[in-house]
């Protein structure tokens, strides 16, 4: 690993903000791929309120800050602010990276990306003609169902509790897109859980999303769910001999995409996933 460049005048800073966001893993991935890449720059955190957004994108713009990683409440609320739009952003109205591209400032989604790349790349899945379903309708949920259309599923089927929300996430899909129930499940090829079920509090209780009779072992298990790693919903899938996947590889790579738009530099995957965990 390169050794870290001492902070002096030519340090480029990045950043990112929202709020609460003093928690973020993102200062230690970065700073970590920076250092890998012998990178004299710096990634801290900023609190940012909603209201205040607009004016940390001016701050961006007028200091030179090289890059922001956007979490919420902000990601639609920079929108406004911004010169351009990418096209994944665009679809979602949310951002989650901003970058500079000469003197404009643009903003991406880089989450479902990171799904797709983490799926692809670290566990060799092929998502050609796949049949995928995914749990949740909010902003991750909508950002896989996006990325999962563009990468040769045969379709995504979106189960939400509002039917109405489950429809908005499907659309995106285009002719790819449905809902569904449930029931489901048993069908897919590709599970994604993109609910918060299993989360904190819920993992102590071993809350799953899935009943466990719905799952086989010819499926691939995601759940979006990093802390903990081990969720019941991917412990069902291990009792059943189905495929596990935990979300720390789309942390990872929704990163390091950011870390790509900012530097056009590739990161050191491993180091960012060590200094993840």
């Amino acid at each position: 690993m390169a050794s870290s460049p001492s902070i002096d005048g030519e340090t480029q800073l990045a950043a990112v903000i929202g709020s609460p966001v003093r928690h973020s893993r993102s200062p230690a991935i970065m700073n970590a791929a920076f250092q890998a890449a012998g990178m004299n720059w710096v990634f801290t955190a900023f609190e940012v309120s909603e209201a205040d957004a607009p004016d940390s994108v001016a701050a961006m713009r007028a200091l030179g800050i090289r890059g922001f990683s956007v979490t919420m409440p902000l990601k639609a609320a920079v929108m406004p602010a911004l010169d351009s739009l990418s096209g994944d952003a665009e679809a979602l109205g949310a951002v989650n990276c901003i970058a500079r591209q000469g003197d404009a400032l643009v903003g991406h989604n880089t989450d479902g990306a990171g799904l797709v790349r983490s799926l692809q790349l670290d566990h060799g899945i092929d998502l050609a003609d796949k049949r995928c379903v995914v749990l949740g309708a909010g902003g991750a949920a909508r950002s896989v169902v996006l990325a999962l259309s563009k990468s040769g599923v045969r379709n995504v089927v979106v189960i939400n509790r509002s039917p109405e929300r489950a429809e908005i996430a499907a659309s995106l899909a285009g002719p790819l897109g449905s809902t569904a129930t449930l029931e489901a499940v048993q069908d897919a090829d590709v599970v994604i859980n993109a609910t918060s079920v299993g989360m904190g509090k819920d993992a102590a209780l071993g809350d799953s999303p899935v009943p466990v009779e719905l799952l086989n072992s010819s499926q691939v298990i995601v759940d979006l769910v990093y802390k903990p790693l081990r969720t019941a919903l991917l412990a069902q899938a291990q009792e059943v001999g189905a495929t596990a996947v935990d979300g720390l590889g789309m942390l990872v790579h929704q990163a390091a995409l950011a870390f790509e738009h900012w530097s056009s530099l590739t990161p050191d995957l491993e180091v960012m996933r060590r200094a993840a965990i």
